[in-house]
């Protein structure tokens, strides 16, 4: 396949007598594959529709209010757009190699400020654009890895995360952005936390901070920026809870925010700046967790989201009654980026569901806060000419687990994509990453590819540690509990053999980052149940993975898996990592990687791959030179794509 792409090179390794590595580069040496084959054309045609499917997400407001600033791909990777008029031509404002991170718009202005890295490294860098003239200055220093750019309200000043100081500590600065060289610290963060701005004051001199620990201890803090006096406004260490601040309230005497404090999932607050306050809870009789807001810069109206389940449910709030409403009109999917016009007339967002990729939405609002009209589609991005209304919808299904609640077993929800046709059908275990994250029901070619291409039935679990059940639900997981997440897909492959139309017989895992080391261990664990697994910017050892992860997120991540340097902790860590029980993994596997990944480091699949090899297991190995934890570019995606469906072809579907 694409000969002209390739250079084969047959190398010695220590491998097995008489054992071969065949490698192939492809991709101007971008990508490296070692034992995958070549790639027939029949699957390269068959996947070219799915491959080409775009998306156009909304990123933020024009400084008049009419028009929108989008991100969407037109070449290898995302970049900004300006959009003037619901359906109207894509306007490309930038047009670099790598994708456009953060995008946000200076006050008063329309110039705006971005961030990027380089080859997935995460090190970006903050930009300020003129989007008429194309022109972009760098105002970080071009080392540092920098995120959460935040304006004060009149343009003056931003206010960034940087670990600029150091290389590891996630200060926060703020600069002129006329003048890069102003830049001053302003926190100086005093542990391995993440310190981040969330907005500043009106007056500009005070601005709420948001320091986070973990997925359920995350704290508000208020910053005077004329003392550096640095005030504890909700959580902390003695009581831990979930605190998100949303932004000030219109007197500026109080602020917004989530938290958990008022029970097991996350609601919607006010509480006053004075010493000692207790929250105000809005939202406390909705039983799910209000995962995002906004305010408009008026602080007449805000917004807030729901994940009911997975879905989200977008409601509009009256700051003064705290009366709020649900939007009847969203479609039935999942809603992110909800952002006020700038004068709060209307809320543009964008909104992905199970038959249309993502796409940017706007809904005018009424002369009250909560009165709204029409919700207008601006973009209609591309799906390679597939009919989306014939893809097929997930249904939500629980199984039973090994332990109980309240005498009954434990039900882990999942979500159950099933192709046409007749049973029983083969299985592809997908698993989610964060592993605090939550598999939901969006938009997912992959997934549509592989139930037309293949015939497969898939299966995306919530295991025990995913967000959106609950803070209980989410803790299950921690520390000396890891194991117990992988003891759910041992219940999932039981609940598989007792579906008449699934094929127990055939099924293979897929997952990456916290989902690769799901991936991995679920082979350590169940390989005589498994027919292959394919694992991608996965952790093979938790001990290495945690020496060797950037300095800037190892503290972060010592919360959720151990702290490898306590003894008894390390000694669990090596016994449940999959390297250190490479022998019980007897499924054939799949390795995907990204040379730069400062989240789970290259070593992670080399250490994996060369001890597979070592005892003559059957593994493919991809790494690309230019990406980070995944595939970014639409070039190595295809391949990467286009491998796993011959991978699965290959062994577990036995073709």
């Amino acid at each position: 396949m694409r000969s002209l792409l390739f250079t084969m090179l047959i190398l010695a390794t220590s491998l097995p007598a008489g054992a071969e590595i065949e490698r192939r580069v492809a991709n101007n040496g971008n990508l490296i594959m070692e034992d995958v084959p070549e790639i027939p054309a029949d699957i390269v045609t068959a996947l070219n529709r799915y491959q080409n499917v775009r998306q156009a997400m909304f990123r933020t407001w024009d400084a008049d209010g009419e028009s929108l600033f989008i991100s969407t791909r037109f070449g290898d990777v995302e970049q900004i757009h300006r959009l003037d008029a619901p359906g109207g031509a894509r306007h490309q404002v930038t047009y670099y190699r790598e994708p456009v991170g953060e995008v946000s718009r200076q006050p008063g202005s329309s110039r705006l400020v971005f961030t990027r890295d380089a080859g997935g490294s995460e090190f970006a860098q903050v930009f300020l654009l003129d989007p008429e003239g194309g022109d972009a200055a760098m105002l970080s220093d071009g080392e540092s890895r920098n995120s959460a750019v935040k304006f004060d309200r009149e343009g003056r000043r931003l206010a960034y995360q940087s670990t600029r100081r150091n290389g590891a500590a996630n200060d926060i600065w703020i600069m002129d952005p006329e003048k890069p060289d102003s830049a001053e610290l302003a926190l100086e963060s005093p542990d391995g936390s993440w310190w981040g701005p969330v907005e500043f004051s009106e007056s500009g001199s005070r601005m709420l901070v948001l320091n986070y620990i973990s997925i359920t201890d995350s704290r508000v803090n208020l910053l005077d920026l004329d003392t550096g006096e640095l005030t504890l406004l909700a959580g902390g260490a003695s009581t831990p809870s979930v605190n998100q601040p949303l932004g000030f309230d219109d007197a500026n005497d109080g602020f917004w925010f989530i938290t958990d404090q008022a029970g097991e999932f996350n609601a919607l607050a006010w509480q006053s700046l004075e010493p000692g306050a207790e929250p105000e809870f809005v939202t406390a009789d909705i039983p799910w967790n209000v995962d995002g807001g906004a305010i408009s810069d008026d602080r007449r109206r805000a917004v807030f989201t729901v994940n009911e389940g997975g879905r989200t449910a977008v409601y509009l709030l009256d700051p003064k009654s705290r009366k709020y409403r649900r939007v009847d009109s969203i479609p039935v999917g999942l809603v992110f980026g909800v952002q006020f016009s700038p004068d709060g007339r209307k809320l543009a967002m964008t909104i992905n569901t199970a038959s249309s990729p993502s796409d940017t939405y706007v809904l005018e609002l009424g002369k009250k806060a909560l009165d709204y009209g029409e919700l207008t589609r601006w973009t209609y991005s591309e799906v390679g000419g597939l009919d989306t209304t014939a893809f097929r919808e997930p249904e939500l299904i629980e199984f039973p687990s090994f332990d109980t609640v309240a005498g009954e077993p434990r039900k882990i929800p999942a979500w159950l994509y099933k192709p046409t046709g007749p049973g029983p059908h083969p299985v592809v275990i997908s698993i989610h990453g964060g592993p605090e994250g939550q598999a939901r029901p969006g938009f997912s070619s992959t997934y549509q590819l592989w139930l037309a291409k293949l015939g497969v039935a898939v299966l995306v679990p919530n295991v025990r540690g995913s967000a959106g059940y609950g803070k209980t639900y989410v803790s299950l997981d921690n520390g000396f509990n890891r194991e117990d997440s992988v003891r759910d897909i041992g219940a999932l492959l039981d609940w598989i053999a007792a579906e008449p139309d699934l094929d127990q017989d055939r099924v293979a895992v897929f997952g990456g980052s916290y989902g690769g080391y799901m991936v991995l261990a679920s082979a350590v664990n169940f390989s005589d149940r498994l027919r292959a697994a394919v694992d991608i910017v996965g952790i093979s050892s938790f001990v290495t993975f945690l020496e060797n992860t950037q300095d800037y997120r190892r503290d972060l991540r010592r919360v959720e898996y151990g702290d490898e340097r306590d003894p008894a902790m390390r000694a669990h860590l090596e016994k449940i990592s999959p390297l250190n029980n490479v022998e019980m993994i007897t499924v054939p596997m799949f390795v995907v990687q990204g040379e730069n990944d400062p989240r789970v480091p290259v070593t992670e699949a080399t250490q994996l791959v060369a001890a597979l090899r070592e005892q003559g297991s059957d593994v493919w190995y991809m790494n690309a030179l230019n990406e980070g934890h995944g595939y970014a570019k639409k070039e190595n995606r295809d391949i990467y794509q286009q491998a796993t469906v011959l991978f699965l072809q290959n062994h577990l579907l036995g073709e």
